[in-house]
């Protein structure tokens, strides 16, 4: 017996790598110091542009959009959702990106599968100027059943000590700005897939999406980086939500000072119809919607009163618009 035949293709591994490494080498940035194959990746933490820099980290995953990923056969876009998730994670408190580290786990290796999931983490890590650093990829039979897999993303990005944004600076009367979702992003598909899938197949074309509902629900989680930018650079925000799991409410109050509330205008912004189609196939209640779904918002900028004007001009290209205000509790 050999590694091989118990479920492990350590040549296919290898080839993997030769396959990626022109993915990876286009996002290398200025601070790379390391090639990808070696134990760890190098990135020189010198920050010239600023006063007291801090590094900020986070961790996350795609969750079960992986299902529906499988079942289209469509795996470019989860990569591109799995960094830019990271991104905005960051972006929320003030940071920008340096590098992300990949791992991708499945039951059985397919080249082709895991060459197009890096790819678009490749190409989203570009886009955000971030370097893909390094990454693992492990091959691990009945943990992982042929054709599953499962893919997860750290993160690490840098803010200057007197601009972080923890939320410590809102305050009663602050308005919430809203930025439009492309969708579901990466949250609440275990619930959209019990809702839908009974109903619906994947490959199944809805005049009101404009799409099948498999492209639908894997539309790419957009970044926020470059449109949040000028409001940082301007120091108007006082807080930023990135509206993932637990929907505006949840996330938004995780930033809320001890006395302070949300008061959410709810149906003042268009919600795309992916969720309207949801609720309906599902019978899902409308306040379980709203803790579950972004429902079409996918970032939450507060700023004082007296600057919603600038900061709707600053973000006008991308659509803003207002979500709501800071109240007592």
């Amino acid at each position: 017996m050999d590694y091989k035949q118990a479920g492990v293709d350590i040549k296919s591994g290898e080839e993997l790598v030769d396959d990626i490494k022109p993915f990876v080498k286009a996002t290398r940035t200025s601070g790379v110091l390391s090639e990808i194959g070696l134990f760890g990746g190098f990135f020189d933490a010198h920050f010239p542009d600023h006063e007291h820099p801090v590094l900020v980290a986070s961790t996350d995953g795609v969750g079960t959009k992986l299902k529906v990923a499988v079942m289209a056969g469509i795996h470019d876009t989860v990569g591109q959702c799995l960094v830019n998730h990271c991104v905005n994670d960051i972006l929320a408190c003030g940071a920008r990106p340096l590098f992300f580290l990949d791992y991708f786990a499945t039951g059985r290796l397919e080249r082709g599968v895991a060459r197009d999931v890096i790819k678009g983490a490749a190409q989203a890590c570009t886009e955000n100027g971030a370097a893909l650093l390094g990454g693992e990829t492990a091959e691990m039979p009945s943990i992982y059943a042929d054709g599953d897999y499962d893919m997860a993303g750290r993160i690490v990005g840098v803010v200057d000590k007197p601009k972080i944004i923890n939320g410590a600076n809102v305050r009663v009367g602050d308005v919430m700005i809203g930025l439009p979702s492309t969708g579901l992003h990466t949250n609440g598909f275990s619930l959209a897939r019990a809702a839908l899938f009974p109903t619906y197949s994947v490959d199944q074309y809805i005049d009101d999406l404009g799409s099948t509902i498999g492209h639908a629900l894997l539309s790419v989680h957009k970044s926020y980086l470059h449109a949040i930018i000028p409001v940082l650079e301007a120091g108007l925000a006082t807080g930023l939500s990135h509206i993932t799991g637990g929907g505006i409410v949840g996330n938004t109050s995780r930033i809320l000072p001890q006395g302070l509330g949300l008061e959410v205008s709810w149906g003042r912004w268009d919600v795309p119809p992916i969720f309207d189609i949801i609720r309906s196939a599902g019978n899902i209640d409308e306040s379980e919607m709203r803790h579950v779904f972004n429902l079409g918002v996918g970032m939450i900028v507060v700023v004082r009163p007296d600057d919603v004007d600038t900061t709707l001009s600053l973000l006008a290209q991308h659509n803003p618009f207002i979500v709501g205000a800071i109240v007592a509790s």
